[in-house]
């Protein structure tokens, strides 16, 4: 069983489990692992202030293994995931993604895609036993900073131009002073679009500091006091994306694939009529999607988890409420550039409004609860858990999920049903137990 990689690769408090140690070694085993078929790992960061240090130690660790090196410097997730599937090479990419400042993580990408759960394996053994690969002087990497970021863009500007020509909605866009607003102006500047940038100055700290996808409040009281017809979130690394209608309300991951994937359809490129999402995609997206003649899968929750189904279902979109979508015919990972501009193109496609497209698009009472705790594996398999659950089972048309973090020390809770009292109360419920089972252990 994994002990230092998580859901999305390692994450965690910067300086307590996350060091330069670790980055080191994890640099190093890369080397170790890869050396005898890449030559070069690529290395891009988000704006947390620890972001230089941890990609400074990584590159430490595969220069001394004989792999060479290329900084990126600050770049969403996806734009690296483009240049290694481009350049058929490695690439690490330092980001928590949305998590706030204190955390930051390393994502290991191979050509493209993030690495199998047996690959995390492999190097954690060589990190955990201390197998380090010192390579002859004469054989240790080279070192250069010379961002690739605009074969990233070019595809971008390649793959919309004269898509979204006729696009006049006045946009405002949440960079979460984030890596997206390392790049936002080279692609909606240059594709014609009308748009102001907010939360784009980054100090190191206020990366999703009250901003972005996970705080969209602020953008949508900008929305409705400054009269934008559109609002358009990213998070920290931009493999996320939310949009808000012109009343500032929010438009989920859930309703961006149920509208995407109509235009989808139309247009041809929906193979076999199949939807990918989450246990934790909401019920009316199921029966929404089923109305159209759409078949929706359901994954564990993860980005990686998805884009296995989509893979082995030959899907070509699939995602998350929180608005990680992979466009599998458009990228290898979830891309929130992407998403933002197949979403402008949809609306387009359908003339319609965003609000109009989601307005057929039911919702059940849905509720969701991060609770923190000490140790959430010994939660997790407390029998009280279990037990509580089995309370809910004979309720038809009702959820209850319980899973830990991959990210950080939180348990979520999320019930659904068409009866929202029920739906609070088995949120309180598992809640107290949960809380309950904290001060226990």
């Amino acid at each position: 069983m994994k002990s230092l990689f998580g859901t999305d690769g390692i994450r965690d408090v910067v300086n307590e489990k996350l060091t330069c140690e670790l980055a080191m070694k994890l640099g190093n085993a890369v080397a170790n692992l890869f050396s005898n078929k890449y030559k070069k790992l690529y290395l891009a960061r988000d704006t947390r202030n620890s972001g230089k240090m941890l990609e400074l130690a990584i590159a430490s660790g595969a220069l001394a293994g004989g792999m060479n090196v290329e900084s990126c410097g600050v770049l969403t997730t996806p734009a690296l995931a483009y240049i290694t599937h481009k350049e058929r090479a490695l690439g690490i990419v330092i980001s928590a993604s949305h998590n706030p400042p204190i955390y930051n993580g390393l994502k290991v990408i191979c050509e493209g895609y993030k690495i199998s759960d047996e690959i995390e394996e492999k190097l954690e053994e060589i990190m955990l036993g201390g197998l380090l690969k010192y390579c002859n002087y004469t054989e240790i990497g080279t070192y250069i900073e010379d961002s690739s970021k605009q074969e990233y863009i070019n595809y971008i500007l390649s793959t919309y131009n004269n898509k979204l020509s006729s696009i006049n909605y006045k946009i405002a866009v949440d960079v979460a002073n984030g890596a997206a607003g390392a790049i936002i102006d080279d692609v909606f500047g240059r594709l014609g679009l009308s748009y102001d940038v907010y939360f784009n100055t980054p100090n190191g700290l206020n990366i999703n500091d009250n901003c972005g996808s996970t705080s969209w409040k602020s953008l949508s009281n900008i929305v409705k006091e400054d009269g934008y017809d559109l609002g358009i979130l990213f998070d920290g690394d931009a493999d996320r994306c939310l949009f808000l209608d012109s009343q500032g309300n929010l438009v989920d991951g859930d309703a961006l694939i149920a509208i995407n994937a109509l235009k989808l359809k139309e247009q041809g490129r929906l193979n076999n009529n199949i939807v990918v999402t989450t246990v934790m995609s909401n019920l009316g997206l199921e029966y929404y999607l089923k109305s159209h003649g759409l078949i929706l899968l359901r994954a564990d929750v993860g980005d990686k988890y998805v884009f296995e189904l989509m893979t082995q279902k030959n899907g070509t979109i699939g995602g998350e409420q929180s608005g990680h979508i992979i466009f599998l015919d458009r990228s290898t990972t979830g891309d929130g550039i992407i998403t933002a501009l197949e979403t402008l193109e949809t609306l387009k496609f359908f003339s319609k409004s965003i609000e109009d497209l989601v307005a057929e698009l039911p919702k059940f009472p849905q509720d969701l609860e991060n609770i923190t705790v000490k140790d959430k594996i010994k939660i997790m398999k407390d029998k009280r858990l279990e037990e509580l659950k089995r309370k809910y089972e004979h309720i038809d048309n009702f959820r209850v999920l319980v899973r830990p973090s991959g990210t950080e020390h939180i348990i979520r809770v999320m019930s659904e049903g068409t009866d929202k009292n029920i739906v609070k109360q088995c949120i309180n419920e598992f809640s107290q137990l949960i809380r309950k089972l904290d001060n226990e252990y």
